[in-house]
């Protein structure tokens, strides 16, 4: 059995990175007195995986842990568990127990939906229109071998502006990926200004069911 379970990033918490947060929470399931599963070998660890990395420096009410239990146990008592082993900064809102057969949400993210509030931003949100109306927009994109140019319309699958900026849906997948930061300079880029100061916070990570509809990932 395993513990799917949503939880957000607060702003106290937005420069954790990424490994110190896998780290807490190696530490903070021990503390929850739940039957966690252990990985074999020199250094066992509890198994556990995230549905995507979250940036150093961005918030989210949409993160996603899939942690393994050597035992079954109900809902209530692990979402009452994990709440109680976590600061209020890493709020749990939501647990959905599912079974080992289950596809793990890594790999189950298509896309996600970002917020970005943007200061001074007038200018960058101004050329929505022409970046939507546009076949092909071509960006810079770093990659672990370097940096590479690829056509970042596409994956940019809903765009459209808010009262507090901008809200996005993009790609996300090993292969198709537009990072919210990218798609901002972007604009930038086009309007010919300096990439203001923006607060990027993911709202939800989704994937595709069996029909190939779009799906929060904590329902597929």
């Amino acid at each position: 059995m395993r513990a799917l379970i949503r939880f957000g990033k607060q702003p106290r918490l937005r420069f954790i990175s990424h490994l110190d947060l896998q780290r807490f929470f190696q530490r903070a399931v021990n503390r929850t007195g739940l039957p966690i599963a252990w990985s074999q070998g020199f250094n066992p660890h509890p198994v556990m995986s995230f549905g995507s990395a979250l940036a150093l420096g961005w918030t989210s009410e949409y993160e996603v842990i899939d942690i393994k239990l050597a035992a079954p146990m109900g809902r209530g008592r692990v979402e009452a568990a994990v709440r109680a082993a976590l600061p209020e900064d890493l709020p749990v809102l939501e647990v959905r127990m599912i079974d080992d057969r289950h596809p793990a949400p890594m790999s189950q993210v298509r896309m996600s939906d970002y917020a970005i509030t943007i200061e001074n931003g007038d200018a960058v949100l101004a050329q929505i229109p022409a970046f939507l109306a546009r076949d092909s927009v071509m960006a810079m994109r770093k990659t672990k071998s370097g940096e590479r140019e690829i056509d970042i319309r596409p994956l940019a699958i809903d765009v459209h502006q808010t009262d507090c900026g901008l809200f996005c849906r993009l790609m996300l997948t090993e292969k198709d990926t537009l990072k919210p930061d990218l798609f901002l300079k972007t604009l930038s880029d086009m309007a010919g200004v300096e990439v203001p100061e923006a607060k990027i916070h993911r709202l939800m990570l989704l994937g595709e069911d069996a029909s190939g509809a779009v799906q929060p990932l904590m329902v597929l």
